[in-house]
């Protein structure tokens, strides 16, 4: 089918809606913009786009010596946890950092035109999955020739809240059985992104697939190649043959145990699916948990 050279004129309705989200958006504009100031006339930036507001961030398109840029203030301590690690990776396999102090910081902006997500649902999922798992290692390799280490959180820490919510469902009893087992006895521990999936890791052109938005843990490493296959953004996540194949292409990529990533993805959605519950996300959670499910059985696990 092809489109026509003209678009359709839009409706009265839809005259009217696109109205009032461009009135939003300067409500919105008008009201974040006075955050960013201190930063702007501390480091000599340019407004370069519209602010962007996140559950736990304000972000601003600036220019900083001519070079595209993204101004990012944050309270959310996870935030700014992952603004300094983003800052000791120096570029490699992140971001480049190239301003930061308390809860603001200056990094590098995206430019490429190519999205692992677009990619992963048009017929180049293993691809997607290959290029983000090459950056992941890119990640852990910093970590052991880059000391000292930034100050970190735990996987043990995280999952804590996994095996609180797991009595009286055998599903997350298992997840939380699952995390138990792999953080009795780690291996490969390094320094974790701890949010890998399809949209942190952007196209920034010459500078290659770069990640964004790290939370900042400590663990094994196959913990973060869990999440290319959890990531409750993908709309094929809960495909039973995209699994299995996905499983099978990280793994490779990997270097890793297909049954390790498999326990891996087990707790870590399990954990998701209690994160979703808490928040009242019910769908996403069930997504979750259908992953969960996916894994259990492959790993030949009783949970019903």
């Amino acid at each position: 089918m092809t489109r026509s050279t003209t678009p359709p004129e839009p409706s009265s309705h839809d005259k009217t809606e696109a109205t009032e989200q461009l009135l939003q958006q300067k409500r919105t504009s008008d009201t974040v913009l006075p955050i960013f100031d201190q930063w702007i006339k501390k480091w000599g930036l340019l407004r370069d786009g519209s602010p962007i507001v996140t559950p736990g961030s304000f972000l601003l398109p600036v220019r900083m010596h001519n070079i595209a840029a993204i101004l990012k203030i944050t309270e959310d301590e996870h935030e700014i946890r992952g603004n300094k690690l983003l800052a000791w990776w120096n570029g490699d396999g992140a971001a480049p950092v190239m301003a930061r102090d308390a809860n603001a910081v200056v990094m590098v902006r995206a430019e490429g035109t190519q999205s692992l997500m677009q990619m992963a649902l048009h017929g180049r999922d293993d691809e997607a999955s290959r290029i983000a798992c090459s950056t992941l290692a890119r990640l852990h390799a910093h970590a052991a020739a880059s000391p000292p280490l930034p100050v970190l959180v735990p996987l043990q820490k995280w999952f804590q809240e996994l095996i609180a919510a797991a009595q009286g469902n055998r599903l997350l009893a298992a997840s939380a059985k699952a995390a138990g087992y792999l953080l009795a006895k780690p291996q490969d521990i390094t320094i974790l992104h701890g949010d890998i999936h399809h949209d942190n890791i952007l196209d920034f052109g010459q500078r290659g697939w770069l990640a964004i938005d790290p939370k900042g843990l400590h663990g094994e490493r196959g913990f973060d190649y869990a999440n290319l296959i959890v990531n409750p953004d993908l709309p094929t996540v809960t495909d039973s043959v995209r699994f299995e194949r996905q499983v099978h292409v990280i793994a490779q990529a990997a270097q890793l145990e297909p049954r390790r990533l498999l326990y891996w993805v087990l707790a870590f959605a399990g954990l998701s699916a209690v994160w979703f519950e808490q928040d009242g996300a019910t769908q996403q959670a069930r997504q979750d948990l259908t992953v969960a499910r996916l894994a259990a059985q492959a790993l030949s696990i009783n949970h019903a």
